[in-house]
């Protein structure tokens, strides 16, 4: 559910998360379009995925290690010093500033993601995620 929120809120304001991105000040200024396409595209993937159940082992997979990417890119920018008003998490339209327990969320993301790649290889089946 959180790849979805996320998704969305970059989605509907791609140039406001380009800006943000900018803050960061990881990529250049002429690749930030391509970086924003990216990471909402492949949270749109993921979030489609997971809701599917099909191979969900490999989706958890993957959600792990968006999210443990995104953990070590808010500990980077915090020892960076950087003060980001907007973390970008879900685009522009919740802002988040960065603050030191940033990176706790996203790392309680990558616990969750491990448990659902355990559960999933141990059932040895797709998870049912209907409602």
């Amino acid at each position: 559910m959180v790849c979805l929120a996320s998704a969305l809120g970059k989605s509907l304001d791609i140039p406001g998360f380009i800006e943000v991105l900018g803050t960061y000040r990881f990529f250049p200024d002429w690749g930030l379009w391509l970086v924003a396409i990216g990471i909402t595209g492949l949270e749109w993937v993921l979030a489609l995925w997971l809701f599917s159940g099909w191979r969900i082992e490999g989706g958890a997979l993957i959600a792990l290690i968006l999210y443990g990417l995104y953990a070590a890119g808010l500990v980077t920018t915090l020892l960076r010093g950087l003060d980001l008003p907007n973390c970008g998490c879900y685009g522009v339209f919740f802002p988040q500033p960065l603050r030191w327990y940033s990176p706790l969320e996203d790392l309680v993301l990558v616990g969750m993601c491990y448990a659902l790649w355990r559960f999933a290889r141990k059932a040895g089946k797709p998870i049912d995620t209907s409602f």
